[in-house]
């Protein structure tokens, strides 16, 4: 059984090619929007703890303002190594709220 967490509305979400910040409960997550596909991910930089969702968008990643951490949005993967993932979740948008699982 699927749970799903109101995060925000529609119209909050990052335009085109960006990322943002929200909170959700006790976590932050970046919500990045890849040409009007987004993805969530945890907003924490596994490298030292930059936040992603200030980040920018470069070659479909999500890079940490911090050092340069490249992220895949879809996957939560390392552009530099696959095997360092953050964590990513299931988002859907319905009747203009954006929901979340954790």
């Amino acid at each position: 059984m699927s749970n799903f967490t109101k995060l925000t509305t529609e119209s909050a979400l990052p335009t085109a090619d960006t990322a943002k910040e929200f909170s959700c409960g006790d976590k932050e997550i970046c919500i990045a929007n890849m040409n009007g596909i987004y993805s969530a991910m945890d907003n924490v930089c596994l490298h030292q703890g930059g936040p992603l969702g200030q980040g920018m968008i470069e070659n479909g990643k999500v890079v940490c303002p911090w050092h340069g951490w490249a992220w895949d949005p879809k996957t939560g993967e390392a552009a530099h190594n696959a095997n360092a993932k953050v964590a990513v979740y299931p988002l859907k948008i319905e009747n203009g709220d954006v929901l979340i699982e954790i």
